[in-house]
């Protein structure tokens, strides 16, 4: 679904995504699929941030050596 996006083009996506549950072209027979792509690309942030987060963690101790 989103491989080879970057953190910011899932943020777009996920905020995108979210925006439409509050806008008029929201109805009930698309939320649930919706709902789904957005849990599963949340998901896909959180573990890009967090191999982010590591990254940032070893090059931070490498500098500090």
């Amino acid at each position: 679904m989103t491989e080879n996006k970057s953190i910011t083009q899932k943020i777009e996506e996920l905020t995108k995504s979210t925006d439409w549950f509050y806008s008029d072209d929201f109805n009930l027979d698309e939320a649930v699929k919706k709902y789904k792509e957005a849990i599963e690309l949340a998901k896909e942030l959180q573990k890009d941030l967090s191999d982010l987060q590591n990254e940032v963690e070893v090059l931070t101790e490498d500098f500090q050596k």
